[in-house]
C-alpha cells in the first residue's frame, strides 16, 4: 500500500515537473510580426533594400543583444509581404529566437528571397488585419507587436484608421516604419513628403502603448532605421523584465 502510494506521490510530481517544464519552453516576452511593403510602388532595387536591411538589421550587435537577453523567454519574430487588398505573403513564420544561430538562419532565409509577382495596390488596412491574424497564433507572449514598414497612404481595401480600432481591441501595438519618396530630387521637399506621411500614418495607422513611428529618408536609409527601430521595440521589454515594478 505504501510503495503504492509512494508510486502516486512520484507521478504526480514527475507530472507537475513536466507541466512546468512545458509551460517554461512555450514562454514568450514578445511576438513581433514584421510587414514588408511590396506594392507597386516598390521597385527590384527597393525590394532588394527592404529584404535585405532586415537582415542587416537582424544582425547588428545591439539588436541581436536584445533579441538574445532572456533566452527562458524567446522572441517570436515572423515576417510577410503585403501589397494589394488580397495579396499578403508569408515569408518566414514564428521563429523563436533563442540562439545566434537562429538569427543567422532567419537572415539567410531573408537574403535568399526572390521577388514574387504582386498586386498593385497600397493596402495598408488588410495588410494591419492579416498581422493581427498572425499575432492571434501567439496569445501566450507577453507582448504582441505589428510592425509595418510602407512609403505611401492606402489606396486599395479597408481604411487603416478602421482596422486600427480592431488591434486596439486585440491589445496589439503597430509601430510603423515610414519610407519617404526618392523622387524628389530637393532634400527639403524629400523631408517635407517624409513628414507630410509619418503624420498619416501617426493619424491612421500606429496604436498602443509606446507606439511610434521610425522614419527612413530613403530605401538606402532602410537597414540603419529598421535597426533603430528593432533597438526601440525590444529594449523597453527587457529592461521592465529586469528591473519590475515592486
Amino acid at each position: 500500500m505504501k510503495q503504492t502510494s509512494r508510486n502516486a506521490f512520484l507521478a504526480i510530481l514527475l507530472s507537475g515537473i513536466a507541466g512546468t517544464a512545458e509551460a517554461n519552453s512555450t514562454d514568450c516576452r514578445q511576438a513581433l510580426a514584421l510587414g514588408l511593403d511590396v506594392s507597386g510602388s516598390v521597385d527590384a532595387l527597393e525590394y532588394r533594400l527592404q529584404l535585405d536591411g532586415l537582415a542587416s538589421a537582424l544582425g547588428t550587435p545591439a539588436v541581436k543583444n536584445a533579441l538574445l537577453a532572456m533566452p527562458s523567454a524567446p522572441i517570436q519574430l515572423l515576417v510577410y509581404e503585403w501589397s494589394g487588398a488580397t495579396d499578403q505573403h508569408l515569408i518566414a513564420d514564428w521563429t523563436a529566437i533563442e540562439t545566434a544561430a537562429d538569427i543567422s538562419i532567419l537572415q539567410e532565409t531573408l537574403r535568399q528571397v526572390l521577388r514574387r509577382e504582386a498586386a498593385p495596390g497600397t493596402a495598408l488596412g488588410p495588410s494591419m488585419r492579416t498581422g493581427a491574424a498572425h499575432l492571434d497564433r501567439r496569445p501566450h507572449c507577453w507582448k504582441r507587436t505589428l510592425d509595418i514598414s510602407g512609403d505611401g497612404k492606402a489606396n486599395s481595401g479597408d481604411h487603416p484608421k478602421g482596422v486600427r480600432a480592431e488591434l486596439e481591441a486585440k491589445g496589439i501595438t503597430l509601430n510603423a516604419l515610414v519610407i519617404g519618396a526618392d523622387t524628389s530630387g530637393l532634400a527639403d521637399l524629400k523631408q517635407a513628403e517624409l513628414g507630410e506621411l509619418s503624420s498619416y500614418f501617426r493619424v491612421n495607422v500606429i496604436t498602443g502603448p509606446d507606439a511610434f513611428v521610425q522614419t527612413a529618408l530613403g530605401y538606402e536609409e532602410y537597414a540603419q532605421a529598421m535597426a533603430r527601430k528593432l533597438e526601440r521595440e525590444l529594449e523597453g521589454l527587457v529592461v521592465s523584465s529586469l528591473f519590475p515594478e515592486n
